[in-house]
């Protein structure tokens, strides 16, 4: 639907819309009164159940893994589990209180956005749809919340705990008797004075965030631009207008409650520069970093008006704290000169959504998969395995083969990020926002300049897939005949073993992610179903290339 032009036609259109709004609101609160209460049970009591049933287990298991891991040093084992019985008090309150807020959250919203989201274009009997949409759909996303945090409790938690245990030959964090004070001063100071200031700060730009979100939206309301240049302008601006006091409230409340980590973590500047000095320094710099940060976000003058002092004495990008502030573009890159709080379909007519890299990774998981099946490099007992969470061939092997094809593709190809499926390719410039991304991307993206840097023949490729799958399993990778030939060099060979292990890493990463074992469970149960037909090979190499590799597919 074309946007109306002049003042009189979109004033006309607005009039138009408003009863059209309103009947969809109504509709959207009953069925959110009837949904609700559903939703709402069934997320709280499961969630519930599982905290209280797995409660003596991860209690028990986690002081066990604590007392027992090489990662700490004694002093520091000693300290963690003298706080344990606090934390072990603590976790059944803090979760139940959040399981109740999902619940609730989640039992409102669900109902409310899908009645709105079946106005879209394509979407077809929208009136039937309005009346239909939100009902059993909220009550299936109910289940799907309790069956990822069942995913949680089983499978992410114990993976971190056998990380612990298994930690042998990493550096040992101890402390020494001397810092215990210093920690202790520096941690109550933070809580005590950046608290309170933190706190002050987000609720003097709390007004401004409503404001400015309310302007942004009539705006683009009024102008049938922004979020509303489709044609469900008007209900859906209606609803965001409606609940944007809601979200500044939630990120009011957000501000607040991460003000206690912020100050907390003076206690561990002290730790890490082993001085009382630059964990009190850090008490007041954080502040004026909180400040920049909330300056950024509204779009506000640069930097701020507190002091920042340096409280690093040397400063290291994997232990700073970092607040996702904005960096400038580079000379390559687009420079907006007005921001906006909110994206316009312009602002993210290029950017990837997460989904869209979600489904490519699990797709591609698949395909390979199954070419690996049919290789016979994977069998049916590693798949059987993986649901007891005791193989890591399919678990990390198999991820880590799909991004190593990811890396090799894009050094074919040349390309700045990473090539997936469909030849989409993911930058800088369109990569999705959000701390997950920021954690992953730029680790991936050195990863990948660190192989091209290696100048890989493509018998070296191949070795590097069977490393990348077989996880260490020194036996299964002299079995695979892929075409797979180790460097004659020993260094060169124990560079690539280490890329491996980055490699693998990230792997690791992924599969604790709460909706990753769901996802996979699915690509496990076709590579079963391909696996029981007897529809792999001789145990040959795989048939094709691509870039390099023998394999037909790339992320």
């Amino acid at each position: 639907m074309d946007a109306p032009q002049g003042f009189a036609s979109r004033l006309g259109h607005l009039l138009a819309f408003i009863p059209f709004f309103l009947l969809l609101l109504l509709l959207a609160i009953v069925k959110a009164a009837l949904i609700a209460p559903i939703v709402f049970v069934t997320v709280f009591v499961g969630i519930t159940a599982l905290i209280v049933g797995l409660y003596p287990c991860h209690a028990f298991w986690t002081c066990y893994c604590v007392a027992r891991t090489k990662k700490f040093g004694s002093l520091l084992k000693v300290l963690l589990l003298m706080l344990m019985p606090v934390l072990l008090l603590l976790w059944p309150f803090a979760a139940t209180i959040g399981a109740f807020l999902t619940g609730l959250g989640f039992g409102i919203a669900l109902p409310l956005m899908a009645t709105f989201e079946v106005i879209r274009e394509g979407v077809q009997n929208k009136f039937t749809s309005c009346f239909k949409a939100g009902t059993w759909s909220s009550i299936k996303r109910g289940f799907t919340i309790v069956r990822d945090f069942k995913d949680i409790c089983f499978h992410t938690y114990f993976s971190i705990m056998d990380g612990l245990l298994e930690a042998s030959g990493e550096t040992i964090m101890d402390m020494r008797i001397s810092q215990v004070p210093g920690c202790l001063l520096a941690g109550l100071l933070g809580a005590f004075i950046d608290v309170p200031m933190i706190s002050l700060i987000v609720l003097y730009k709390a007004p401004v965030m409503l404001l400015k979100g309310w302007g942004q939206l009539i705006q683009d309301l009024l102008g049938r631009s922004g979020p509303f240049l489709e044609s469900v302008c008007v209900p859906f601006a209606g609803l965001l207008i409606l609940l944007w006091p809601l979200a500044v409230l939630l990120a009011s409340a957000a501000g607040i409650f991460s003000s206690l980590f912020l100050g907390c973590y003076a206690s561990a500047v002290v730790y890490q520069e082993n001085s009382t000095k630059s964990g009190i320094l850090y008490v007041i710099a954080v502040i004026s970093i909180f400040d920049e940060f909330t300056n950024d976000f509204l779009y506000m003058r640069e930097g701020s008006c507190f002091p920042r002092p340096k409280y690093r004495q040397k400063p290291s990008v994997s232990r700073s704290l970092s607040l996702p502030l904005k960096r400038a573009p580079s000379s390559a890159e687009p420079i907006h000169l007005k921001h906006r709080l909110i994206k316009t379909p312009s602002m993210k007519m290029q950017e990837l959504k997460s989904v869209v890299i979600w489904e490519n990774f699990f797709k591609s998981c698949e395909s390979v998969g199954t070419e690996l099946v049919q290789a016979d490099a994977i069998h049916m007992p590693d798949l059987e395995e993986w649901q007891n969470s005791k193989n890591k061939i399919v678990n990390i092997g198999l991820p880590s083969c799909v991004i190593l094809q990811c890396c090799i593709r894009s050094i074919n190809c040349g390309s700045v990020g990473f090539i997936m499926r469909d030849n989409l390719e993911l930058t800088y410039v369109n990569r999705p926002e959000g701390k997950i991304f920021d954690w992953l991307f730029e680790p991936m993206l050195v990863l990948k300049e660190q192989i091209s840097a290696a100048k890989l023949m493509p018998e070296e490729e191949e070795y590097l897939q069977k490393l990348a799958l077989y996880c260490g399993d020194s036996r299964r990778v002299s079995a695979w005949q892929n075409g797979g030939v180790a460097p004659a060099d020993e260094v060169k060979r124990a560079q690539l073993e280490g890329l491996i292990r980055r490699l693998q890493g990230f792997s690791l990463t992924i599969s604790r992610m709460p909706t990753f074992r769901r996802r996979f469970e699915e690509v496990v149960d076709k590579l079963k179903r391909e696996a029981s037909q007897g529809s792999h090979g001789n145990g040959n190499s795989i048939e094709g290339k691509v870039n390099g590799s023998h394999y037909s597919t790339s992320v």
